[in-house]
């Protein structure tokens, strides 16, 4: 029951921000602001629902609280795949593509990549899962050194439009890639809803999902490829968000009294949109948009994540 109403009172709390963000300094000009500002409600919830679902999942598939999806690398080959254009085609090809474009585009690398590395690693006898992490990690470093040589070599003014891209925003979203993303991700969860129920056994770890009769290894490759559409969508659609996962996902187990899967996805999607429209809200009326939200984000993240180690190198 305490669970119950500390998600009412999220929900509450993120009604309020959402109301706020859409009628401050409204000065009567709603039929200009309302459908600029709702664009940025809708991504803002689709963003925070994609990577909390897809943290929360990813954590129970490797047991452990601290890893991420983008330790796989779709982030960075999401910054990779802007750089090349803009190095091998120039600016203009990027800025003169269509969003539609661009965005299938990104999916479409990201989403192979992750089923590549997929294909390879879990055709492989062992642990698998940890290798996975680990070729992850490599791919991301490489994508990551790639890019900066790349960026290295381009002219100044190239180098900012691929800087835009580097930083998640909210602004200037396009209706099209919206709507396309809300049903990639309604339907990557309709698809992911089926497994739900295995959740809370596999948190238990492999063994014990095993022995309960859950079919782990055929559960998890489905997972992972609905964890890849995730994140893949999310990037693609406003950019990487390296830490929000880890600091909302940790934040919600610690707030909720219950590791039930069902209770710590609903308060983390709540946590995720508190902290969205309250960091855009920052952004946009403390910082006159002279900061993304995602260097707050990852500034906030990262001292958690560095905190997290501590946290767990003291306890063992």
């Amino acid at each position: 029951m305490r669970d119950s109403w500390k998600l009412i009172a999220l929900g509450a709390l993120a009604l309020a921000l959402i109301a706020v963000f859409m009628t401050i300094d409204g000065s009567g000009n709603w039929d200009y602001i309302l459908p600029r500002r709702s664009k940025k409600i809708l991504a803002i919830l689709l963003t925070g629902t994609a990577i909390s679902v897809s943290t929360v999942v990813f954590q129970t598939l490797t047991n452990n609280k601290i890893l991420t999806p983008t330790l796989i690398g779709l982030d960075s080959m999401y910054v990779l795949l802007q750089t090349a254009i803009v190095f091998l085609f120039g600016s203009a090809t990027l800025t003169s593509m269509a969003k539609n474009v661009q965005f299938a585009l990104a999916v479409g690398m990201m989403v192979l990549f992750a089923g590549l590395l997929y294909k390879f690693l879990f055709n492989r006898e062992g642990n698998h899962l940890y290798f996975l992490l680990l070729v992850g990690i490599i791919c991301g470093t490489f994508f990551s050194s790639i890019s900066s040589f790349m960026q290295m070599l381009l002219d100044p003014n190239d180098f900012l439009i691929v800087q835009d891209k580097m930083f998640a925003s909210f602004n200037n979203m396009n209706t099209d890639v919206l709507i396309l993303s809300i049903v990639l991700v309604l339907l990557v969860l309709l698809y992911f809803y089926r497994d739900f129920k295995y959740l809370d056994v596999m948190a238990l770890g492999k063994e014990h999902a095993v022995n309960l009769g859950v079919p782990h290894g055929r559960i998890t490759k489905r997972l992972l490829v609905a964890v890849a559409l995730l994140v893949a969508v999310s990037t693609a659609l406003v950019g990487p968000v390296t830490f929000l996962g880890l600091l909302v996902s940790n934040v919600a187990y610690r707030l909720m009294s219950t590791f039930r899967h069902k209770v710590v996805i609903a308060g983390t999607v709540l946590i995720s949109i508190v902290a969205l429209v309250g960091g855009q809200l920052i952004v946009e009326r403390v910082f006159t948009f002279s900061t993304t939200l995602s260097v707050i984000l990852n500034f906030v993240g990262g001292i958690y994540f560095l905190y997290l180690l501590l946290k767990e190198s003291k306890s063992s």
